[in-house]
């Protein structure tokens, strides 16, 4: 055979969406089995959500920033309702900051139990899959307790939180496909209210993810499929604009929470985990780790909550409806509940930029207001994005089958890529 017939060929991977969430088409230039190019196509989401919030009253955009990264919904809401509030010049009851705080690492257990679920099944584990979606499910219903739905929650306003935690959770009933015995041993723990259903989560929680770490942590197929593949330097992955697990993985402990701390992170006690190598196994230790972290987290906020009542939305009736039982027997009330709804508020001019800590790194808002009731300019700061455009250097040189580990590791969603 002459050496002019051995030549690189080009392989469609996809598209489809192996862990992650919107259409991926990655176009390889393969040597063999050995990728030698990887050219990224992302699918057609092309929302226009930047140019839409422009078009809206400040507060109707809330909800739209949960359906950018729809893993990691209270945490895309915090930092668009904390950009509003700087310009506002307004700050949330400690109250409200504690629980913003508490949901903001509820939403971090939700968003990396997905991740290790969908990243085990891409790459050969089934059993952790429907682990870890038991104890989400545990989760959502907590989000559908606050806000009366399980994913996009809109429950972060600005000036604080839209209702204080719930007295009582919903509870299992007896069916055709669960026996009363089965429904009062799940209703054990929602026999109070929400905070005692989280502290009982908190309990256990730490039991379960050692039963994922049993499963996959020592696996000898897992760390075949993890260790060395993948692999960033500290020095590349800062070059890389990297945050998040991504950035910590590579062994650079950096996170806004501790760095840059906001709401009651100061006052908390957790510590940050980072990886050594650079891989996707150090990677998957150190979600793992902030499973652990995120959990304890969420255990002091619950403690704190439960010794301090207060309120949960600044006083100022400019950004504070009217309470509902008002509107019903007073017109004024309705009215302002209307205007507030339809029209919102005027914010003072200037421009900010508000960031936090969202689970795949830093998710931050520029926000530029020119004194009118809708912004003048929003762009968004999607972690994924920088991670997505590193995705060719990390697989050149790797097999077929590790770029599905790649993509894994990256924890993509694509609602906050193509936005």
């Amino acid at each position: 055979m002459s050496a002019q017939e051995i030549r690189n060929y080009t392989l469609n991977f996809g598209p489809q969406h192996p862990a992650a969430h919107g259409v991926l088409r990655l176009i390889l230039e393969m040597d063999g089995e050995v990728v030698q190019r990887a050219d990224p196509h992302i699918g057609l989401l092309h929302r226009g959500t930047e140019k839409l919030a422009e078009s809206k009253p400040f507060n109707q955009s809330i909800g739209y920033m949960d359906r950018l990264d729809y893993v990691s919904m209270m945490c895309n809401e915090h930092a668009y309702v904390r950009g509003i509030e700087q310009l506002l010049g307004v700050e949330a009851p400690i109250r409200a900051q504690y629980i913003r705080t508490m949901f903001d690492e509820i939403t971090r257990i939700l968003n990396h139990l997905m991740w290790l679920g969908a990243h085990g099944l891409d790459i050969g584990a089934m059993t952790v899959f429907l682990l870890a979606f038991k104890e989400r499910e545990d989760l959502m219903d907590c989000y559908e307790a606050v806000s009366g739905t399980r994913m996009h929650a809109t429950y972060y306003r600005p000036g604080g939180v839209h209702r204080d935690l719930p007295r009582e959770m919903p509870k299992y009933q007896a069916s055709r496909w669960r026996s009363q015995k089965d429904a009062d041993r799940l209703n054990e723990a929602r026999a109070a209210g929400l905070l005692e259903f989280i502290e009982d989560f908190t309990r256990r929680f730490p039991k379960a993810v050692d039963e994922y770490e049993t499963l996959l942590t020592d696996n000898r197929i897992w760390k075949q499929r993890t260790v060395n593949i993948g692999v960033v330097s500290p020095e590349r992955a800062m070059q890389l604009g990297f945050s998040g697990p991504m950035l910590r993985g590579s062994g650079i402990a950096w996170d806004l929470r501790k760095l840059q701390p906001y709401e009651v992170y100061s006052k908390l006690d957790f510590d940050i985990p980072v990886g050594v190598n650079g891989d996707c196994y150090d990677r998957y230790l150190v979600r793992m780790e902030e499973l652990r972290q995120s959990n304890r987290i969420v255990a002091q906020c619950v403690e704190w909550l439960k010794r301090n009542p207060g309120p949960v939305m600044v006083a100022d009736a400019k950004v504070r409806p009217p309470r509902r039982e008002n509107m019903k027997g007073d017109m004024e009330s309705l009215i302002h509940h209307f205007k507030l709804m339809t029209e919102g508020y005027c914010v003072p001019e200037g421009e900010t930029y508000a960031a936090v800590e969202a689970p795949k790194g830093e998710f931050g808002i520029y926000l530029v207001s020119d004194g009118a009731n809708k912004p003048y300019r929003l762009k968004c700061r999607a972690p994924g994005f920088a991670h997505l455009a590193a995705l060719e250097e990390m697989v050149t040189g790797h097999m077929l089958a590790d770029v599905v580990a790649v993509i894994g590791t990256q924890d993509i969603v694509f609602g906050e890529i193509d936005r």
